[in-house]
């Protein structure tokens, strides 16, 4: 007699063997329709206006580009453009003053912002009175911020006039200054290979120091800010941990406020430091290209050759070297911010 079975339903890894199998890449389009809709006119503009200018920028710092008639035909021999601005003394000079600029900016303003974040922090009343007065040299233009330090260091007027009122007859000359202190080229001719291509004196100009204290004043309220915000998260539990530990003010501030707010002074030192290596306004209003180029800087070299000298290789060949050294700074930080993510 035979024996009916009912037929049993087939599993489910054997339907969806049987299924047709629809493309990854089509699934991933389908699931992600909306977000690909609306970040593609941003991609797109991004493409054109920053990384194809950048490639255009490239291309014309190759070619033969000089005067008004476009020739982007390539100039022999390969990268000339780039070795005769390295071998030319005002972007020696240039590359000298931002670096300086840079590192004595970063000091005095991260220093002066995280004084006045602790001072804001600890602050009895009054903290939002005293958090808008001290972040309010942020909201200025550089232009504005130029041209009333020009006059506080310009050496007939401003602060010589106070110094005169001390007894000071003979005040420093700010940004008249060409004078570089501890001139280092000699050594460095001697440890870099071929070194003997430096032709300026590899030092602090001290024509820069007034523009360091204009750009600090202007940026410190930045840095308060963001070091206010960091000490804003910090658990009330460590400070009476460490008060019940017998810590004092200066231990307390030492061991435990500075490594709290060490990622976020990292973070500052990153943003500031961009700022300055592309520093312009501020430096052209203040003082322009300074006695001696004392106080020139590459983005004030890269308008001079772009748009007064009608050398657009060279000028196109100095703004590529201004994204490599911004890059230097920022690639590396983003590069880790990205792992951060991953592993969080």
């Amino acid at each position: 007699m035979p024996v009916l079975t009912r037929p049993r339903p087939a599993a489910p890894a054997l339907r969806a063997a049987k299924e047709p199998r629809r493309p990854a890449r089509l699934s991933f389009v389908r699931r992600h329709a909306f977000s690909i809709a609306v970040l593609a006119p941003s991609l797109l503009l991004i493409g054109i206006f920053v990384y194809g200018f950048i490639g255009y920028s490239v291309r014309v710092s190759l070619s033969q580009w000089q005067g008004l008639q476009p020739n982007l035909s390539t100039r022999e021999p390969f990268g000339q453009t780039y070795e005769d601005l390295l071998h030319t003394a005002r972007f020696q000079a240039d590359l000298r003053n931002v670096a300086v600029f840079t590192v004595l900016f970063l000091a005095l303003a991260v220093l002066v912002g995280l004084v006045l974040a602790l001072l804001v922090h600890n602050a009895l009343a009054g903290r939002a009175v005293f958090r808008a007065i001290f972040l309010f040299p942020y909201s200025l233009s550089f232009i504005v911020t130029g041209v009333v330090w020009r006059w506080i260091f310009t050496p007939s007027t401003g602060a010589n006039l106070i110094l005169d009122k001390l007894g000071i007859e003979h005040g420093p000359k700010w940004i008249t200054d060409p004078t570089v202190a501890g001139d280092v080229s000699a050594a460095l001719e001697k440890v870099i290979p071929g070194g003997d291509f430096i032709q300026v004196e590899m030092g602090i100009p001290l024509a820069v120091i007034p523009i360091v204290i204009a750009a600090s004043w202007q940026l410190a309220g930045f840095a308060m800010a963001n070091f206010l915000a960091a000490l804003s998260t910090m658990p009330e539990e460590l400070r009476e941990a460490a008060s019940l530990d017998g810590a004092g003010t200066w231990r307390y501030h030492w061991h435990i406020v500075l490594p709290w707010l060490r990622p976020m002074i990292v973070v500052v030192l990153i943003l500031l430091g961009h700022v300055s290596l592309k520093s312009f306004d501020l430096v052209y209003a203040m003082s322009g290209q300074g006695p001696g180029f004392a106080t020139d800087v590459p983005g004030i070299f890269v308008f001079d050759q772009t748009f007064r000298a009608l050398r657009y290789n060279s000028g196109a060949a100095a703004a590529v070297v201004m994204l490599l050294l911004v890059a230097a700074v920022m690639v590396p930080y983003l590069y880790r911010s990205v792992l951060r993510e991953k592993k969080s």
